[in-house]
């Protein structure tokens, strides 16, 4: 009996790790023709939603049109070996229509893939074997986006990406395309990114953020500081500035809860806890 169980264990978590590894954000414009787009490539960034590192070998990114089949050649993306810690991402450069638009981030990976910038279907696989849908044996991740979209995860497909705009992950996964995203300012992160989120603070400087517990709606920092980001705990950039000794930086837009504030301190890189309520 001890030995049964322990096998189902093993299996079980295997099946939890392997949904860790998400679609976390689609960008589907990239090239074009228009001085709108913002990006010279589409881009499909993964995240480690999880509590624990995970690993994908084989994996598959999968795109097809939003009223056709998953076919492979172009459409198909090979992963190679990709390990995320808990909250880090993974950006995955794609095709291009044109020139216009800037450049990403140095991306982790790089394909061919040409998304739609309106409506498709993109799976993350265990391999190259064509999903039928959403819900195929191997698929880790599906999003659908677009009203026009023929599969999708849950109720309805995520809302339209545009020129302007990507659809990204508001948090975890609840298996509900049109809940689990919304559109907004594009934010492509590769894996060298977004991961303080879900660490502890690193290399405190003691007047960096002078007051870690925000009730004014203000965060008033203790010395000049660079680049400076607010994460919330899904890894996810929610503020970005630079500030001066004694200078503030409003967040009367974020929900009450934890936060991790980085930034760059006489060259050197420095991130603190905050608690706003």
């Amino acid at each position: 009996m001890k030995k049964i169980f322990t096998i189902l264990s093993i299996i079980s978590v295997s099946a939890i790790a392997n949904a860790q590894i998400v679609i976390n954000e689609i960008y589907g414009a990239g090239g074009g023709s228009t001085s709108s787009i913002l990006y010279k490539y589409d881009f499909v960034e993964l995240k480690n939603i999880g509590s624990t590192t995970v690993t994908l070998t084989g994996a598959y990114l999968q795109y097809a049109a939003a009223a056709g089949n998953f076919n492979g050649g172009n459409s198909n993306h090979a992963l190679p070996t990709i390990t995320l810690s808990p909250g880090q991402t993974y950006l995955l450069q794609e095709g291009s229509v044109g020139t216009a638009g800037g450049n990403l981030p140095t991306p982790d990976g790089i394909g061919t893939i040409n998304l739609s910038g309106s409506a498709g279907k993109i799976a993350l696989t265990t391999n190259s074997t064509a999903p039928t849908s959403a819900t195929s044996s191997n698929v880790i991740d599906f999003v659908g986006y677009g009203t026009t979209a023929s599969a999708f995860e849950g109720t309805a497909p995520a809302t339209a990406p545009s020129n302007t705009t990507s659809i990204a992950r508001t948090a975890g996964d609840t298996n509900n395309n049109s809940v689990d995203f919304v559109a907004g300012t594009p934010t492509p992160q590769n894996s060298s990114s977004g991961t303080l989120a879900v660490s502890d603070v690193k290399n405190v400087k003691g007047s960096f953020v002078k007051n870690t517990f925000v009730k004014n709606n203000e965060i008033t920092f203790g010395t000049n500081a660079k680049d400076v980001k607010v994460y919330n705990m899904f890894g996810q950039v929610v503020k970005t500035a630079s500030v001066k000794e004694n200078g503030t930086l409003n967040v009367s837009d974020l929900a009450k809860g934890n936060y991790i504030v980085t930034g760059t301190v006489n060259n050197e890189p420095v991130s603190q806890k905050i608690l706003k309520d």
